[in-house]
C-alpha cells in the first residue's frame, strides 16, 4: 500500500491532538484547508482506514484508534478457537481474544478490537497478573483468500478442511465449485463467503493438488498454503525470453574491462544461480579484494513486467525440494549468472587493506567479467587443507595460491570483526536428503568450511562498504537493519543461562560482545547448540529500512544488502540506485522524491516476503524430519531437552530432529513446572529434567499432519537427572574460536 506520507501525517497529526473530535470527512478535510472533493485526501482517508491507522465510526466520523478504546494489529489464530491480536504500536502487549470475541476473523487477519476489562489469567500469553482482553469489531484485511486443505464429501457437495490448524473452520463447497474433487484429495480453496454471523465459510476449488502421498504433493501444498507463486506470469516469461543469451560488444562500452583478472565463483556443489565472484591480489601495501556481483538491473529494467514481478515475489525461496526463483530461470540460471569462461556483465567493489586487514580505499564500479572457474566449498575446503585428489591439484594449481591468500585475508578479516563485538552463531544448518520420489533419506548438519568462512567475510565487507559509501552520499537507499533486543527478552535470557551457570552482563542495554562472550563460555559443552539458539531467539530479526539505524549481531554502524540480486529484491533495488549514480552523477530531483516516498512501503514489503520464505522453508524441513521419523517408530535415540513446558520436554535428537515427551507419559511421577529454572520437578522423587540435560528416548508416534513426533523417556539401569545447578561462580572467559 503506498501513502501520500505527507497527507497521512497531517491527518495523524491533526486527529491525535487532545482538542479533537471525530469529524466527518468533509469536516476535517475542511480543517486541513483541503477541499472535500479532492481524490488524494479520499484516497488516503481510504488507504489510512483500510490500515488501520485511522477508524471511521457508524455515523461516518474519523478518529485514531487509541482515543477511542480500540487498538490494530494482527490476529494470531490458535486451533482451539481463541486468539491473540499482536498490536502494530510494539509497546503494547498482545490482547487475547476470546472465541466468542472473534466475530469471524482468522488466523493472521488484519483486524480491530474494541478493548474489554483486563482478565486475571496472566500476561498476554499466560504468566502473573491480568491480561489484556478484546473483542473483534473489523477485519481490516484477509490474510487467507485462497486456503490448503483436504476435501471431504461427494462429487455434489462438501467441505474443505484446512490445512493450517489455526484457521477456525472448515469452509463448504457446492456444485459447480468442486472442479471434479473426490473424497480425501488435498485442494486449494478459494473463498467466496467469509464466515459472518451464524452463516459459514464458502468456496470454490482453483486447484487439485493430489492425493495425499503422492510424490511431491506434500511440499507443493505448503506452497499455496504460504501463497508461493511457482509459475512466472506470460508477458513476464515473453520478457525474460527477449533477454539475450550472450554479452554482446555494445554492452561492454563504458565499463571497466575485468576480463583478464583471475576470479573465481565458490558456491554449493547444487547451486545453478551464481551472482557472486570474488577476485585477489597481493600489493606492497596488502590486499586488493574484489567482490564481482551479476548486474542483474541491466536486464530488469525500472518498471518491467520482470521488475513488477520480482518485487512482488521479492525473494527466492529455497524449499526442502524445489526453488521457487524471483526471477525466471533463463535469467537467474542463464544471463545474469556469473557462469564460468563466458562474458558477463557486473558491479564490482574493488577493496584495500593493508597487512593487518584494515580497510584503507575502496572504488565501484560498473565491469565486465569472465570467471576462469566454478569453485564450490568442499573442493577449496579441501585444497587449503590439502586433502584434495591429485588430479584436482593439478586443474587448480594456478589458483591455489590465491586461495591461501584469501584465507590469510579472511582470517584478517574475521578476527577484527570479533573484535569490536560481532557475534558468530554456531548454528550449521541441517540438510534433508531425498531419494528420486521425495522421501527422506537422511537428515545430517551442512558442513561449514573454510571456504565458507571466506566468502561469508569478503561478502559481509562488500555490504558495509556499499552502505557506507551510500550513507556518505545521502541518496535515497535501503539498508539492513538489525535493532538491540529488548531489555525484557534479555533479562530473561540473563535468567534462563543462570540455570547453565553462565552470567550475562545485562542491565538495559547489552553490547554484542557480551552475547559473544556467552557463546565462547557454551563452547564445548553438550548444550552448546542449545545455548546458541536461545541466545539467537533473544534477539530481534533483521529487517529491511530506508534509515541505517546499525547492524547489531555484525556490531556494524552501516550494513546492506548487495550481494544476491538474482534471488533478493533489495540488492537489485540498490544495484539501480548504485548504477545512477555511477552513470550520472545523481539522482533527478522528482526521481529521488518517488524513491524516498516508495522506500518505506518497499522495504516493509522485503520483509515480510522475507519473513514468509523463511517459514515455508521451515515448515517443508519440518515435515520431512517427520517423514523421516515414521519408520523409526519403536527405535530408540540420544537426545537433548531443548525445551521444557507446562506440558512436557522437548528433546533433539543428534539427528537435528525434535519431539515431545508429553508430560503424562511421565509415569514414574507428579511433575510440576518451574518457570524460573526451566524444569519440571517430581513431587516425590523429586527428579529434575532441565534444559540441556541428555536422555534417552523412544519413538512412540508420528503425525505428518501436525509435524509432530511424540516421544517416551527411557531410562537406562544406574542412569541419573543431573544434579541442580547452582549460581555461577567467577569464571574467566575462554579465547575466542577463530
Amino acid at each position: 500500500m503506498r501513502y501520500n506520507t505527507d497527507l497521512t501525517g497531517r491527518v495523524l497529526a491533526f486527529i491525535r491532538e487532545r482538542s479533537y473530535r471525530p469529524m466527518l470527512a468533509g469536516e476535517l478535510a475542511e480543517s486541513l484547508d483541503l477541499s472535500p472533493s479532492d481524490p488524494a485526501f479520499d484516497r488516503t482517508l481510504k488507504e489510512m482506514e483500510s490500515a488501520g491507522r485511522i477508524v471511521r465510526t457508524r455515523t461516518g466520523r474519523y478518529g485514531a484508534p487509541e482515543r477511542m478504546n480500540l487498538i490494530a494489529g494482527r490476529l494470531q489464530g490458535h486451533q482451539r478457537g481463541f486468539g491473540f491480536l499482536i498490536p502494530d504500536d510494539p509497546t503494547v502487549e498482545d490482547v487475547y481474544i476470546p472465541n466468542e470475541g472473534m466475530n469471524g476473523a482468522w488466523h493472521n487477519d488484519r483486524v480491530i478490537a474494541r478493548l474489554g476489562p483486563p482478565e486475571r489469567g496472566g500476561g498476554s500469553r499466560g504468566g502473573g497478573g491480568a491480561r489484556l482482553q478484546g473483542e473483534i469489531i473489523r477485519v481490516l484485511e484477509r490474510a487467507n483468500p485462497r486456503v490448503v486443505g483436504t476435501y471431504f464429501g461427494s462429487d455434489q457437495a462438501g467441505f474443505v478442511r484446512p490445512d493450517e490448524r489455526r484457521l477456525p473452520e472448515d469452509i463448504v463447497v457446492l456444485g459447480p465449485n468442486l472442479q471434479g474433487a473426490v473424497d480425501g484429495e488435498t485442494v486449494w480453496v478459494e473463498l467466496i463467503h467469509w464466515p459472518e454471523g451464524r452463516k459459514g465459510a464458502v468456496g470454490r476449488i482453483v486447484e487439485r493438488l493430489g492425493v495425499k502421498g503422492e510424490p511431491g504433493v506434500d511440499v507443493l501444498a505448503i506452497a499455496r498454503r504460504f501463497g508461493l507463486p511457482e509459475a512466472f506470469p506470460e508477458d513476464v516469461l515473453d520478457e525474460a525470453g527477449r533477454v539475450p543469451e550472450t554479452v554482446g560488444p555494445d554492452e561492454i562500452r563504458g565499463r571497466e574491462d575485468l576480463r583478464g583478472l583471475m576470479m573465481v565463483t565458490i558456491d554449493g556443489a547444487d547451486a545453478k544461480d551464481l551472482d557472486d565472484a570474488v577476485s585477489l591480489e597481493t600489493h606492497d601495501f596488502g590486499f586488493r579484494l574484489g567482490v564481482h556481483i551479476a548486474d542483474v538491473t541491466y536486464y530488469v529494467g525500472e518498471g518491467s513486467a520482470l521488475d513488477r514481478e520480482a518485487q512482488d515475489r521479492a525473494t527466492s525461496v529455497y524449499l526442502v525440494d524445489r526453488v521457487i526463483p524471483m526471477l525466471p530461470p533463463r535469467l537467474s540460471n542463464g544471463i545474469c549468472s556469473l557462469n564460468p569462461k563466458v562474458d558477463r556483465l557486473a558491479l564490482t567493489v574493488f577493496m584495500d587493506y593493508d597487512q593487518r586487514g584494515r580497510r584503507l580505499a575502496h572504488r565501484i564500479c560498473r565491469s565486465v567479467i569472465r570467471t576462469n572457474e566454478r569453485m564450490t566449498y568442499e573442493k577449496v575446503a579441501a585444497l587449503l587443507e590439502e586433502r584434495a585428489g591429485a588430479e584436482d591439484r593439478e586443474h587448480y594449481r594456478h589458483l591455489t595460491p590465491m586461495f591461501r591468500e584469501m584465507k590469510r585475508l579472511m582470517e584478517l578479516l574475521r578476527s577484527a570483526r570479533f573484535a569490536r563485538g560481532s557475534i558468530d552463531f554456531d548454528l550449521s544448518e541441517e540438510k534433508v536428503y531425498l531419494d528420486p520420489l521425495g522421501k527422506p533419506v537422511e537428515i545430517r548438519p551442512a558442513i561449514r568450511t573454510v571456504a565458507d568462512q571466506i566468502i561469508e567475510e569478503f561478502m559481509l565487507q562488500a555490504n558495509e562498504t556499499v552502505a557506507e559509501e551510500f550513507l556518505r552520499r545521502e541518496v535515497p537507499f535501503m539498508y539492513r537493519v538489525h535493532e538491540e533486543p529488548d531489555p525484557e527478552k534479555l533479562q530473561d535470557l540473563s535468567e534462563f543461562l543462570w540455570n547453565f551457570g553462565i552470567s550475562l552482563r545485562a542491565r538495559k542495554r547489552v553490547h554484542p560482545k557480551s552475547l559473544q562472550e556467552v557463546l565462547e563460555q557454551a563452547a564445548g559443552r553438550p548444550e552448546e547448540k542449545l545455548l546458541n539458539t536461545v541466545v539467537l531467539r533473544s534477539l530481534k530479526k533483521a529487517r529491511y529500512s530506508p534509515d541505517s539505524s546499525g547492524h547489531f549481531g555484525l556490531a556494524a554502524e552501516h550494513y546492506c544488502h548487495f550481494t544476491s540480486p538474482i534471488r533478493r529484491y533489495p540488492d537489485l533495488f540498490i544495484h539501480r540506485v548504485i548504477t545512477r549514480i555511477l552513470e550520472e552523477g545523481a539522482i533527478h530531483p522528482a526521481s529521488e522524491g518517488k524513491l524516498r516516498r516508495d522506500l518505506p512501503v518497499l522495504a516493509d514489503h522485503c520483509s515480510d516476503m522475507e519473513r514468509r520464505a523463511d517459514e515455508a522453508e521451515r515448515e517443508t524441513v519440518d515435515l520431512k524430519k517427520a517423514e523421516f521419523m515414521v519408520d523409526k517408530i519403536g527405535q530408540e535415540f540420544p537426545g537433548l531437552v531443548s525445551g521444557v513446558t507446562n506440558f512436557g520436554l522437548y528433546v533433539k535428537l543428534e539427528n537435528t530432529v525434535e519431539g515431545l515427551v508429553h508430560i503424562s507419559n511421565l509415569i514414574d511421577d507428579y511433575y510440576a513446572y518451574s518457570e524460573k529454572s526451566y524444569s519440571l520437578i517430581g513431587s516425590r522423587t523429586k527428579k529434575v529434567y532441565r534444559l540441556g540435560d541428555t536422555v534417552t528416548v523412544r519413538v512412540a508416534a508420528v503425525d505428518l499432519n501436525q509435524r509432530q513426533i511424540d516421544l517416551l523417556l527411557v531410562e537406562k539401569k544406574g542412569e541419573r537427572p543431573p544434579a541442580r545447578r547452582g549460581r555461577p561462580g567467577r569464571k574467566r572467559l575462554s579465547k575466542a574460536k577463530k
